[in-house]
């Protein structure tokens, strides 16, 4: 395992030498993004419309976030990760959209978004429950955009340092800790019940 602090927009070359298990801390721009704010990209992408903010080369963040307004300026108290598994259905069709991307969440993706990621991606995972300590790395919430669909399911565009500490989860691969860990579980239960 290596440990990698890494700006975005992260190069494909640093995409590249990611590998699972892999620490990574995060500084730049993160645009948070759940159900909702995919499915409107996916409406956008339908009707041949750009959408109002940049993705491509962009860390999505699967938070939704709790923001309060001070003075005319947004602060984030609380920024954890959703589970990003409800994205599943979605993801592949957003990268298929891009050259780059690095996914942030929590709980894994399926083997869709694995491959999917393959040769052009990664997923970071970042602890649930968490929220309070995800904000901490938050220095300026620049921007919204959507704010119709609801506080946490609007794009919310964070200024971030060293966001972490998130562990490789999927590397761009095929490479996937869920599956190793799924694996390993099946092993372990067939070699239980062998011995029954």
């Amino acid at each position: 395992m290596a440990e990698y602090r890494l700006e975005t927009p992260v190069s494909m070359e640093e995409i590249r030498k990611l590998n699972v298990g892999d620490v990574v801390y995060i500084t730049g721009t993160m645009i948070t993004a759940r159900d909702e704010a995919h499915l409107r990209m996916l409406e956008y992408f339908e009707r041949g419309e750009e959408i109002p903010f940049k993705i491509e080369d962009a860390v999505i963040y699967h938070c939704g976030p709790i923001i309060v307004e001070e003075g005319g300026r947004y602060r984030a108290i609380s920024a954890g990760p959703t589970t990003s598994a409800r994205m599943d259905p979605l993801a592949p069709k957003v990268l298929e959209r891009v050259e780059r991307m690095v996914i942030v969440g929590k709980g894994g993706m399926g083997e869709g978004v694995v491959r999917a990621l393959r040769g052009k991606g990664v997923y970071l995972a970042y602890t649930g429950g968490a929220g309070a300590l995800a904000a901490q790395a938050i220095r300026e919430v620049k921007g919204v955009y959507w704010e119709d669909l609801g506080m946490p399911e609007a794009v919310w565009i964070f200024e971030v340092e060293n966001f972490g500490p998130c562990i490789v989860g999927i590397d761009a691969k095929e490479n996937s800790l869920y599956r190793e860990v799924k694996n390993r579980v099946e092993e372990n239960f067939k070699r239980i019940l062998s011995q029954s």
